[in-house]
């Protein structure tokens, strides 16, 4: 594939294209140019105030540089989308005739073609909280992008970190990665408003079909846990063994024991026994909330990491929504970005550089726990929805969100 050429933006001079070979196997080289997408709102740097993912990306580039002294870097590309890209590139549109657009010219405006071929052709991208327009013709930056370049596993790690605040007692013992299908299911976007051009050009190809749960979505969902075990049994029967072979008297010993539970049962196991699940698969609907339920059994969102990965490209983000009220204040936690470059890291193959961050993070929650352990009036280095929680202290005890990095910066020893 030839090297595009943008309208807008400029590819870093230094760095190598990430790859994927005939056989599927992504070829990482020392020197990876990433795609980094800032977000909106509380993402976003405003003059000389950085936002979440300026200050993750700081530390991932201190990780990197400590763990491989220079052997090793990532040359990060900026490119745009959501309202930094529609000031970039289409400043003259006003809010009332965004409507008006057709949908395409809509993505446009949120999701520039330059986005789009920087994307494709360097295959990985790191993303803060993007604005997503309500109602209109374009649905979402999101849905658009997984569809798009067919990023089918949404994974989702969720863990507990010593030093914040849960509203779960069992907490402590989260631990699991929800792989959550991606591009299909009701939640991929694809609806049409009544009456439109593309819904009387749906209707004309279909009959009138009956639809009911059939107690209960047997032939969808029924099937997704159906090719589930199907997977286990046809390609990992060496390594794997049913939650029901090991009822009727099968060793567990040294293989993954594969079970299926009914999803509105999923969300009392995991605040009850938390500890009984390492990795969950869900279809995509189902794999959202359950995602997000697991977040805030240790915390919520803020430390909510996420990765998008198809066959020929990744896109690690952050969770959680922009929170415009915090835009430019340098006050955000970076921790679900930071999560996500963990995640990157992780895919890159530098597990040394991913552990390391983690470490940091723990041990800067840690710190604060500990200083706040001894009465109010300390110095903590959390941002303040991290102080907030502890006895004897507020918002106003947080530190900056600049300072948090730096503060995981010093931890990287």
């Amino acid at each position: 594939m030839a090297a595009p050429t943008f309208e807008r933006i400029q590819a870093p001079k230094k760095g190598t294209r990430v790859t994927v070979d005939a056989d599927g196997r992504w070829l990482i080289p020392d020197d990876p140019i990433v795609c980094l997408l800032r977000g909106d709102g509380i993402g976003r740097d405003v003059g000389s105030t950085p936002g979440i993912t300026t200050c993750a990306v700081r530390v991932l580039d201190a990780a990197v540089e400590k763990v491989y002294q220079g052997k090793r870097k990532i040359h990060w590309f900026d490119i745009h989308a959501g309202d930094a890209a529609r000031e970039l590139y289409c400043p003259q549109i006003k809010d009332e005739t965004v409507k008006t657009l057709s949908e395409d010219d809509q993505r446009k405006l949120y999701l520039p073609d330059d986005s789009l071929k920087a994307f494709e052709y360097y295959s990985l991208g790191l993303k803060g909280p993007l604005t997503t327009p309500i109602g209109g013709g374009f649905r979402s930056i999101n849905v658009y992008l997984r569809i798009k370049f067919d990023l089918y596993a949404c994974v989702r790690p969720v863990r507990y970190f010593k030093g914040v605040e849960a509203p779960n007692k069992h907490a402590g013992k989260v631990n699991m990665v929800i792989f959550r299908e991606n591009t299909e299911d009701v939640y991929c976007g694809i609806e049409f408003r009544s009456n439109s051009d593309k819904a009387k050009r749906v209707i004309a190809l279909l009959s009138v079909t009956l639809m009911h749960k059939g107690n209960i979505m047997k032939f969808t969902e029924g099937a997704f846990k159906d090719w589930g075990y199907e997977v286990a049994r046809d390609e990992f029967r060496q390594q794997t063994v049913s939650e029901d072979e090991v009822a009727k008297g099968t060793s567990p010993k040294g293989k993954v024991v594969i079970k299926d539970r009914i999803a509105d049962s999923m969300f009392q196991q995991i605040q009850l026994r938390p500890d009984e699940y390492s990795v969950v698969a869900t279809p995509n609907l189902n794999g959202d909330y359950i995602s997000d339920a697991a977040a805030a059994l240790t915390g919520g969102l803020g430390l909510a990491a996420g990765a998008n990965i198809g066959d020929k490209a990744a896109m690690f983000e952050a969770t959680h929504g922009t929170a415009p009220k915090y835009t430019g204040k340098n006050m955000a936690n970076p921790g679900a970005v930071l999560l996500s470059g963990v995640l990157l890291l992780e895919h890159l193959g530098w597990q040394e550089a991913a552990q390391r961050v983690n470490t940091a993070l723990e041990a800067a929650f840690a710190e604060s726990e500990a200083t706040a352990g001894k009465g109010p009036g300390g110095k903590l280095h959390v941002t303040y929805d991290i102080a907030r929680q502890f006895a004897g202290y507020g918002a106003e005890a947080g530190a900056t969100s600049s300072a948090f990095a730096d503060r995981i910066i010093y931890h990287l020893k």
